[in-house]
């Protein structure tokens, strides 16, 4: 009989059929650490419920096609009238509409609610990640809008529906909302102060004509958005509706979409605003600080995002290598490959830790834990998604060639990666804004060195990176050029914090060890050999 070329051995099986939030132990263990216990149970239910459907066939199907099928945009009819129309796949409506009716959108109204949706946030994205940008702009519209009252009490009920309505059509007409923003113009960037986009009033009542090009415009098939014009007494916020109420669509002119290196799935855009009908959130003049709770808000989705790619690159990699087998045994027992995969598993469990007690900040909503956010939040997402990028691109080798290849998934996470370090101000944006913070407002410094050091004493290691991070900290001296030192150093010690005080002692020594004790390369898998990296990787197992 002839021999069969065509038998298939030794490839590792689908990670597909398990439940995403469950099968994280850093996720569930931080969960139960922040959320009231009276609430347990319930965000355990709905957690699980959603983590079996991100981790199901179907929904990460509904993913593949989602970035294989691109919006497609229509600027104008078959007779030749504008419509301004994005046409997405089916399967872009089915994820943002389970993330809706998940509650993605209503951390504001519910106890524990930030937290809850941390979770749900981590886990939902990791089946696919372009469609969380209108949710992430839906859900921080809210506190942007509470600047003026009559305007949440129109809006945010419909913000906060676990309904998603698609189509353009009147808001007061559906049963749910999704809001984009757009703030950024080619002749500015992140230098927003810098718009040439004009407001001009039309009447005493808060409504205004904008008239500009907005540079990259998210989500253009939104039903809202909050911009940034140029009023009379300076830059403005305002919230322009994609319809208005007659039923008449709003000057909204999609010049075209942008083509990215990822979030394909996703439609980002140019617009126009020519006579664009709006209406005035905040005061005029005061649009940065109207905006800035909004930004916030979505600079915390981003390390929640890059959490999210995090852990799936890292069960992807665990997965592969618990189940191939090179030179005589499987992979994940080989010590270098451990090594790799034990690294990156730190890295993993520390963004997840920091994310969620981000979250659990928001929900205590004390001035204490108010001025630990500022600081905290632009230096994690700084950091976390700094890190992103080669932790995705080591986690596609450990796959080897089957890891390059578009069928395992992996290729999408690495074109993914690098977005959240850019969205909502890049890098040197960030280390800019913790310097703000630290010049101009002494208690959230003071919030920070509280909660790092409830750890003092632990761990040596992580007591010298704080004495070491104190000495930067008292010469501001020439600062700005090493802002980005002085920022990952603050990153890296309240990881180490909360590590030391949150997870298993083998996370906790080699995270201590290798990024504040400095016994570490420039590469992942050069932890020190001596430590217990088996227990580290087992725990990071997605378990199927």
């Amino acid at each position: 009989m002839a021999a069969s070329t065509h038998t298939v051995t030794n490839q590792a099986p689908p990670l597909v059929g398990y439940d995403v939030f469950t099968s994280d132990r850093a996720l569930v263990e931080g969960v139960e650490r922040h959320l009231d216990p009276a609430l347990l149970e319930s965000a355990r239910d709905e957690l699980s419920l959603l983590g079996r459907a991100s981790g199901s066939a179907q929904v990460q199907r509904w993913g593949e096609q989602a970035n294989e099928n691109p919006p497609v945009l229509h600027t104008h009819d078959r007779y030749g009238n504008r419509i301004d129309e994005v046409e997405f796949h089916p399967a872009w409506h089915r994820l943002l509409g389970k993330a809706v009716a998940s509650g993605l959108t209503t951390a504001w109204s519910r106890p524990g609610g930030h937290l809850r949706r941390a979770a749900g946030f981590l886990v939902w994205t990791q089946a696919e990640g372009g469609h969380g940008c209108p949710v992430s702009m839906t859900h921080a519209a809210v506190p942007a809008l509470r600047a003026d009252p009559a305007l949440a009490a129109e809006w945010e009920p419909r913000l906060t529906s676990t309904v998603y309505d698609a189509g353009l059509r009147p808001a007061s007409q559906k049963a749910g909302a999704i809001f984009g923003m757009g703030m950024t113009e080619k002749q500015g960037g992140s230098d927003v102060r810098a718009n040439t986009t004009r407001a001009q009033a039309l009447a005493e009542d808060g409504t205004y004509a904008l008239t500009g090009h907005k540079w990259f415009c998210s989500a253009p098939m939104s039903d809202g958005f909050l911009v940034l014009a140029q009023a009379a007494q300076g830059l403005t916020c305002f919230l322009v509706p994609r319809v208005l109420e007659d039923g008449s669509r709003n000057a909204f002119a999609i010049q075209r979409l942008k083509d990215k290196l990822g979030n394909k799935s996703n439609a980002s855009s140019e617009v126009e605003f020519d006579g664009t009908w709006a209406r005035r959130v905040g005061d005029e003049g005061r649009g940065v600080r109207t905006i800035i709770e909004m930004v916030a808000a979505t600079r915390l989705d981003c390390v929640i995002g890059s959490a999210a790619l995090m852990r799936q690159a890292v069960a992807q990699a665990v997965h592969h290598a618990t189940y191939r087998e090179a030179f005589g045994g499987k992979l994940v027992d080989k010590p270098l490959m451990r090594n790799v995969l034990a690294d990156l598993a730190l890295e993993s469990e520390a963004a997840t830790t920091l994310a969620l007690r981000l979250a659990a900040a928001y929900d205590d909503g004390s001035k204490q834990e108010q001025a630990f956010l500022r600081l905290a939040v632009p230096a994690a997402k700084y950091w976390v998604t700094k890190r992103c990028t080669p932790l995705v691109g080591e986690a596609l080798e450990c796959l080897g060639g089957n890891g390059y290849v578009e069928e395992s998934g992996m290729p999408r996470l690495l074109r993914e990666a690098p977005l959240n370090s850019i969205w909502e101000g890049s890098g040197n944006v960030q280390a800019l804004d913790v310097l703000r913070a630290l010049q101009r407002e002494p208690r959230a410094l003071n919030a920070f060195l509280q909660e790092v050091g409830t750890a003092r004493g632990a761990d040596h290691r992580l007591d010298g990176a704080i004495k070491d991070l104190l000495t930067e900290l008292a010469d501001l001296e020439g600062i700005e050029g090493r802002a980005r030192r002085l920022v990952e150093r603050m990153a890296l010690v309240l990881q180490g914090s909360l590590l030391v005080r949150y997870a298993p002692p083998e996370v906790a020594d080699a995270f201590c060890a290798s990024r504040l004790g400095r016994d570490w390369g420039a590469a992942f898998g050069t932890l020190p050999h001596s430590l217990d990296l088996a227990a580290v990787v087992e725990r990071s197992a997605p378990g199927v």
